[in-house]
């Protein structure tokens, strides 16, 4: 009875939590997850993953975790040190997407032939496939950690562009605007003063939910060779790597890079929406 007493009083707990401490719970642990995963690969030195013919190929144990690849190397190792990579390039890329987003939201407001272009550019580059134009930024800027950091970057700001630009334009129309501008303040005195406040969290939110976008492209373009080098630890080159090796049964190859890719595609996901939940007014009350 006592035991069944304590389990009921867990859940009256759990079910008692607001809105509010349940997304702090959430955004907590999805943090802690990540800073672990990048600090843990940041101290991986690439020089330590070497190569060992005597134990190839070996399955999941608890001495390998995550087994061994074709070269004898230690596929756990390997993996926490691609995720690392992924993460710097899904944080820079999603910080250098959000500044073209932020800079475009704002120039469209400033008269209606800046709109017009801002708006015909947002179709642009929605029309065109993003791995197909990642791709081709990276050739162009002879591949490697930067080419592809910079074709993602320039091919996820167009939803939060929009976004911004529909909640600028109806701040516009506020009376607080209006006596700014009659007052005489200049439109990057508004732009600054008013209309900056009001959409910061719209640009937080935006950001974190860039990065799990940015981490799966980034991925996806190394798999298909046209990213990052052969020689680093990237998940997409682990990925089509082992491709070759999975009709030989060697499927931990591929399952455990690709499961640990989308865990934590998935976290960034839960903390970017229940931060959303947080600076949504209409529930961060409840």
């Amino acid at each position: 009875m006592d035991e069944s007493a304590n389990k009921m009083n867990k859940f009256d707990v759990l079910g008692s939590m607001n809105l509010r401490t349940k997304t702090l719970l959430a955004i907590g642990l999805s943090a802690f997850i990540l800073i672990v995963v990048v600090l843990v690969s940041f101290f991986i030195d690439p020089t330590s993953i070497t190569t060992d013919w005597s134990i190839m190929n070996q399955p999941p144990s608890l001495e390998h975790l995550f087994g061994t690849d074709w070269m004898g190397r230690d596929m756990f190792t390997r993996t926490i040190k691609g995720l690392g990579l992924s993460v710097q390039i899904g944080f820079f890329a999603s910080i250098l997407s959000s500044i073209i987003a932020v800079a475009l939201a704002f120039l469209s407001s400033f008269n209606k032939y800046l709109d017009s272009f801002v708006s015909w550019l947002i179709d642009v580059f929605l029309s065109i496939p993003h791995i197909l134009l990642i791709i081709l930024i990276s050739i162009a800027l002879g591949g490697g950690a930067f080419g592809v950091l910079v074709g993602v970057a320039f091919t996820h700001w167009t939803s939060l562009a929009r976004v911004l630009r529909a909640e600028i334009k109806r701040i516009k129309t506020s009376e607080f605007v209006t006596i700014s501008e009659r007052l005489g303040k200049s439109k990057f005195w508004i732009a600054r003063k008013q209309i900056l406040p009001l959409v910061i969290s719209q640009v937080i939110v935006g950001t974190i939910l860039i990065f799990p976008h940015a981490i799966m492209h980034e991925a996806s373009v190394t798999f298909l060779g046209f990213g990052l080098s052969p020689h680093e630890p990237a998940i997409g080159i682990i990925l089509s790597e082992s491709m070759k090796y999975l009709a030989t049964g060697n499927w931990w190859l591929a399952l455990f890079p690709g499961l640990a890719l989308l865990i934590l595609v998935l976290l960034f996901d839960i903390a970017g929406e229940n931060i959303k939940k947080m600076l949504d007014p209409a529930s961060a009350n409840d």
